[in-house]
């Protein structure tokens, strides 16, 4: 068995030394475990490689390298061995080349060439300084430009990304901004959602997308997936040159006079959730007065970004950041302040959005709300006794809208809630969420959308953290699918998921695991709203897969029932919760009363039975004895449920007190 282990080491070895001298195999120079050697076979493949006009095998090697180079990017070996200048070479030859490029399986090396340039750029400078030195700029710039396919340029707009947002590199690009790279990619980030639905895509390109997984479904989501990619890695270029100078908001502005109102429609969708895309590129833009004139002057910017700020959305901070710089702007103050007051209003009494902090404050400075300002200098004037007051009353006018709302007087509810938000102090965050999220049930079930949308927010900005409060977040998902805003409804019910099972994990196993049946019914509704291709295909006259599920019967009487449920039991009223609540109370009342007795009469038994235990034992014989031991066994029996009762009494006090 030694002999042919052996046998097979000598032949391996062999194999491998001829295979290197001979054809200077890639994958051999790879395993060299000599990193001196390892780096010298590799300059001399990656030299030798692009001057080869007939090797079959050259796709297997980019494929490996494009492979290695997501993983280990930072490899400085494989960098420094003319990888960066293979790749760029090969993309040259391939443009300038057509019969090479279509010999072979040559038709996917630019593909792998520009992605492994854009990946071995992606954090280091001293690697993009190289690439740039290696001349990758004018193949990709050639790429760019739709020298070949939608596919290349995704990956040659990511590569240029990397090196336009190294200070190092940047500059090299910027000599080709103003005359290729903005205008190609403002274009490129406008129409190449319709191009990737509407171009057939040949067998190369779906090999890349399934990576030979076959399936129609499976290269439809990766085809919106990298189109999505592809628009928010040409936004992300178009920020490094608006954020590095103030001049090229100009060109970005001016270029296409209708990029504006698209840019305020592109975001990154699910697949893409990390990236900004276009709400980044506006709040940039709105650091020049350029920028902010620009976007002030087209009312569908300015209508997304209040959306965006009344939303559950990660960017949410963005979209109240660009209001307030054209709030706080004397230009655009005028035009932006009609769109934006209602929207901002609604979360002025927001205390922290993340990290951002006092954000309430800002936005009362800014739209100026002095009625906000006089009711807080004249609670903060208040005695303890006047707040109580009128907090005992606001609580009494809560419980009259929730009698009001369980008996179906929808708008009587609504007044007694109004007159609850005027007399309760505005300290008392918790009790006006509830009543703002109760109010809102109210405006969705008689069809106000907007003020439903309105009371919800201002319920999630008055908790804590924001935007947690799961109720509020259903009812305003509600009032978003009312007005059609699939996106907005999509993010709050997602929230609310996420709010749910962190609410009741541990606590209701067997609730907190189950997805009630309308909300499922909603996120199908919505998802199939929110698709990247949703409005391209309306432009090209297909068909959209539009659900109406939210919409049905069945569906509008389960959400009532949630709706009534979450009032009944948790918002206001103690209800059957109270009843509840009462009779255990009674029981640990009862509990304690009844072990007095008992545990005092042991007591006392214990206490006259020790000095009469020699008299008793001569005459009674060893029964006084066991009478003690019983007698102690249930004094510490009775004991512990004197003690237990206790607990529970104070337990259940507690949460009277606290529905209260």
């Amino acid at each position: 068995m030694e002999q042919l282990v052996n046998t097979n080491s000598t032949i391996s070895t062999k194999k491998k030394k001829k295979c290197v001298e001979e054809q200077s195999c890639f994958f051999c120079a790879m395993e060299e475990p000599n990193p001196q050697r390892r780096q010298s076979s590799l300059s001399s493949f990656f030299s030798s490689m692009p001057h080869n006009d007939d090797d079959p095998s050259q796709v297997l090697v980019m494929s490996g390298l494009w492979t290695y180079a997501m993983t280990r990017c930072d490899d400085p070996i494989l960098a420094s061995s003319g990888i960066l200048r293979c790749c760029s070479l090969l993309i040259s030859k391939a443009l300038n080349n057509p019969s090479w490029l279509y010999r072979h399986q040559n038709i996917y090396i630019p593909y792998y060439a520009a992605h492994i340039l854009g990946s071995f750029t992606l954090h280091l400078p001293r690697f993009a300084s190289l690439a740039v030195s290696s001349g990758c700029l004018p193949p990709l710039l050639s790429l760019l430009r739709c020298s070949m396919t939608w596919i290349e340029q995704r990956v040659a707009v990511r590569a240029l990304g990397h090196l336009a947002s190294f200070d190092d590199t940047f500059p090299a690009v910027e000599t080709h901004g103003g005359d290729i790279i903005i205008p190609v990619t403002i274009h490129l980030a406008s129409t190449c959602l319709q191009t990737v639905y509407s171009e057939p895509r040949t067998k190369y390109q779906r090999d890349l997308l399934t990576r030979g997984l076959n399936g129609a479904d499976t290269e439809a989501r990766k085809a919106e997936e990298w189109a999505s990619q592809l628009q928010t890695w040409s936004i992300y270029l178009l920020c490094c040159f608006a954020w590095r100078d103030v001049k090229w908001h100009g060109a970005i502005v001016t270029k296409n006079g209708n990029f504006m109102k698209k840019l305020c429609t592109m975001w990154g969708g699910l697949a893409n959730g990390d990236s900004p895309a276009g709400v980044g590129l506006m709040r940039i833009l709105c650091r020049s007065e350029l920028g902010r004139t620009a976007i002030a002057g087209c009312v569908k910017a300015v209508q997304s970004l209040c959306n965006l700020s009344r939303s559950s959305d990660d960017w949410q901070y963005m979209g109240i950041d660009c209001l307030l710089l054209l709030l706080n702007n004397p230009t655009t103050r005028d035009q932006v302040l009609p769109i934006a007051s209602p929207h901002l209003t609604d979360l002025a009494e927001l205390r922290r959005l993340g990290s951002r902090r006092r954000l309430g404050e800002k936005i009362t400075n800014s739209l100026s709300l002095t009625e906000l300002v006089q009711r807080t200098k004249m609670e903060a004037e208040m005695s303890l006794e006047e707040i109580e007051l009128r907090c005992q009353i606001a609580r009494e006018r809560e419980k009259e809208g929730n009698k009001r709302l369980r008996i179906g007087d929808v708008e009587g509810a609504v007044e007694k809630y109004t007159e609850a938000l005027l007399t309760c102090p505005l300290k008392r965050r918790k009790e006006r969420m509830v009543i703002y999220s109760n109010r809102a049930t109210c405006r969705v079930l008689i069809g106000e959308a907007e003020a439903a949308i309105s009371d919800a927010t201002r319920a999630l900005a008055l908790s804590e953290p924001a935007n947690t409060h799961g109720k509020s977040l259903w009812r305003r998902a509600q009032g978003y699918d009312m007005m059609g805003m699939a996106k907005e409804s999509l993010m709050d019910c997602l929230m609310f998921l996420n709010w749910r099972y962190n609410n009741y994990a541990g606590k209701r196993g067997r609730i907190g695991g189950v997805v009630p049946y309308c909300v499922v019914r909603m996120i199908n509704k919505q998802m199939s709203r929110v698709s990247l291709f949703d409005e391209v295909t309306k432009k090209c006259g297909g068909d959209v897969d539009v659900s109406e599920e939210g919409n049905d019967p069945e569906l509008d009487a389960v959400t009532n029932d949630i709706l009534d449920l979450d009032v009944n039991r948790n918002d206001v009223e103690l209800g059957e919760s109270s009843r509840l609540i009462w009779y255990n109370m009674l029981v640990a009342g009862l509990i304690v009363l009844l072990s007095w007795f008992p545990w005092v009469g042991c007591l006392w038994l214990l206490s006259w039975l020790p000095g009469k235990l020699g008299w008793l034992t001569g005459k009674l014989g060893w029964l006084p004895l066991v009478v003690v031991l019983v007698s102690l066994g249930c004094w510490v029996g009775v004991f512990v449920s004197w003690v237990a009762g206790l607990v529970s009494l104070g337990y259940y006090l507690g949460c009277w007190f606290y529905n209260m």
